[in-house]
């Protein structure tokens, strides 16, 4: 099954390359958490974490889409189970990287705690504040670009799932046109004329895919 270009096979090769590549980022940012010489790398660590995991929900809306176009009953089911089983190990790891950063978060504020206690008594933490203020800036700004790609994503779902519903009426309807036509014994040549219609609107909904699928990179980029 097509897409795009892209076959159903290759989306869900490509995400369980990401599936691997966001477990072992997490797997890093452990090792890293309580290392305050690393600390400086976690948090464009955990943005490219956020990233992947963002863009394997958006191969999983695509999947979702071509594995019910799939013809063969059982090849619908099987690959039905391998996009669910995507899809939860995402959101098991994004479950994951939140509490990682609730627990990096929690971390900073009680180190700026401590500095400014020690600061009290010797006047100098100014500097290990400031660090630690720069820290929590770009932690910040790494939540806040997730959220964005969280909710580009979430919009991109929403067009995908109406166009998939809005497709399902136009087979159904479709069909129905064809065996009334069958019934009147109209000729080859117009049914010939409908499926060859039937065969553009695949190619919208393939170029509807493929376009969100860009917007939601350029976002990504725009927001990096």
């Amino acid at each position: 099954m097509e897409g795009g270009g892209t076959t159903l096979s290759e989306l869900y090769q490509s995400s369980k390359k990401l599936l691997l590549k966001s477990r072992d980022g997490l797997e890093r940012l452990e090792r890293l958490e309580y290392s305050s010489t690393s600390a400086g790398d976690s948090p464009e660590l955990s943005y490219s974490v956020q990233r992947d995991i963002s863009q394997i929900h958006t191969l999983c809306t695509n999947m979702d889409l071509l594995w019910r176009s799939v013809a063969n009953k059982p090849q619908r089911d099987l690959w039905k189970r391998k996009v669910e089983q995507v899809a939860e190990e995402a959101d098991s790891m994004k479950d994951s990287l939140d509490k990682y950063f609730q627990r990096h978060q929690r971390r900073m504020q009680e180190a700026q705690d401590r500095a400014a206690l020690l600061g009290r008594a010797n006047g100098e933490s100014s500097h290990v504040l400031r660090i630690f203020d720069e820290e929590a800036q770009a932690m910040q700004s790494a939540r806040n670009s997730s959220r964005m790609l969280e909710e580009a994503n979430a919009t991109g779902v929403a067009i995908l799932s109406k166009y998939a519903e809005q497709r399902d009426h136009l087979k159904k309807a479709q069909r129905k046109a064809l065996d009334v036509l069958n019934t009147l014994g109209l000729s080859n040549s117009v049914l010939r004329l409908i499926e060859r219609r039937n065969r553009v609107d695949q190619w919208i909904k393939y170029a509807g895919m493929a376009l969100t699928i860009i917007v939601l990179i350029a976002f990504w980029r725009w927001t990096r």
